[in-house]
């Protein structure tokens, strides 16, 4: 049965109107399940006879798309579809023509901007109200305007949400449990090392050191830490660790499978302070991150695991928790027109996990906090930006692990993760 998605409210709004899309994701996160129910035929470019049937006549594009929407499963297994879908636009009017689905960019292809004619949609492994686990009474949405209600009780605990943790948003896998699990995920991460660099022409044939740099990655979720750092921990023992070369063509390597989901700092036009430009390290699913460093849900609990890197003394419960945050704020976001950043000092007095930002200036300012009973430690940070921003800064945002929603005398929503949604 379909589970529905985030992205099906947009699509409905924008498809119609538009001639043609992209869904572009990492692999396996359901993004030709959710494209298939919106069109009348489908091409597979990762079938070899589909792949041949394109590359023999390309007018088949074309002419499939004139009487029915047309789904290209896949595109960057043969990137010049880019460019038929693009003049197939010119040549055709109305929307809702073609959809195109993508797991990763295609290495050293020359694919045309597709500018004004394919506008791209980015989808993320399922974020925590995709899951069915809890109905929303909070909104992201509704966030943006002043005096949003804040309401609701949950059941859901710190179990869990580390048991989302390690569940992983991939709809495949969420489903199993165990060793089944722990082996399909290890099965994912060993397609990606070992295949899918390769196929896509992306990285020549390295596995074991992009699985140690995945791996110090994983270790860096949530925090800062510079190229270097990670570079040094994925080759311990190895001096300054691999060449800062080296170093980039691992992560943009990864960037184009879309495996990371890294947060950018926020750099606004008139800085109120002097503001770092790192950006926050995120797999795209924290059941990654938790596999990559072996931590399972009794370490989790229990503490145990790896300490993160950067300035910030994190656990990896933590750490993953914002991230499981992180990927659920991001899909919400982007469904009300908004991007995500977080707001760092350089000196690293000030930090607010994750800025909100809409175009019309409006801003929802959000800490995360591993605890069931926040305090007013907690809301510092919240209260400094909002000193810097004014009316400029709608809402502040406090996300935790207990069971209400509820507005503080000083005015922050305490929301837990489980009741907010788009």
């Amino acid at each position: 049965m379909y589970r529905t998605r985030v992205i099906d409210s947009e699509l409905d709004e924008l498809f119609p109107l538009l001639p043609a899309m992209a869904i572009e994701g990492p692999k396996a996160i359901g993004k030709t399940a959710t494209a298939a129910r919106r069109v009348a035929r489908r091409v597979r470019l990762d079938d070899a006879a589909d792949r041949q049937l394109v590359a023999a006549d390309p007018g088949v594009v074309e002419t499939a798309s004139s009487e029915h929407p047309l789904l290209i499963d896949e595109w960057q297994r043969y990137p010049p579809v880019w460019d038929l879908v693009r003049r197939a636009v010119d040549d055709g009017e109305g929307g809702g023509r073609f959809l195109l689905t993508g797991s990763a960019t295609p290495g050293g292809a020359p694919v045309h901007s597709g500018a004004g004619r394919i506008h791209t949609l980015r989808m993320r492994p399922l974020s925590f109200s995709e899951r069915d686990i809890e109905i929303p009474t909070v909104s992201i949405s509704a966030l943006f305007q002043a005096g949003a209600s804040i309401e609701g009780e949950t059941s859901t605990d710190l179990g869990a949400y580390v048991e989302e943790i390690v569940g992983s948003g991939f709809p495949a896998i969420r489903g199993l449990s165990g060793r089944a699990r722990r082996l399909a995920l290890d099965g994912y991460l060993q397609r990606v090392v070992e295949h899918e660099v390769l196929e896509q022409g992306i990285l020549g044939r390295q596995p074991a050191a992009l699985r140690s740099w995945m791996s110090a990655y994983a270790a860096a979720t949530a925090s800062t830490a510079s190229t270097a750092t990670i570079g040094r921990a994925a080759s311990p023992g190895a001096g300054d660790g691999p060449a800062r070369t080296t170093v980039e063509r691992y992560r943009d390597a990864l960037a184009q499978l879309w495996l990371l989901d890294p947060v950018p700092a926020w750099m606004p036009k008139n800085s109120f302070a002097r503001l770092a430009s790192t950006p926050k390290h995120f797999l795209a699913d924290p059941a990654l991150a938790a596999r990559l460093l072996e931590l399972d849900e009794p370490r989790l609990l229990a503490g145990a695991g790896t300490g993160m890197l950067g300035p910030q003394d994190r656990t990896a419960l933590g750490a993953l928790f914002e991230a499981l945050v992180v990927l659920s704020v991001q899909t919400y976001a982007q469904a009300a027109e908004a991007t995500v950043h977080h707001v760092r000092t350089k000196n690293g007095d000030h930090e607010v996990d994750l800025l909100v930002h809409r175009n019309d200036g409006t801003n929802i300012a959000v800490e995360v906090k591993l605890t069931a009973a926040p305090d007013d430690r907690d809301v510092r940070h919240l209260h400094w930006l909002k000193a810097q921003l004014g009316a400029e800064l709608t809402e502040m945002v406090l996300i935790h692990t207990g069971p209400y929603a509820y507005r503080r005398t000083d005015g922050v929503a305490v929301v837990p993760l489980a009741l907010l949604g788009p």
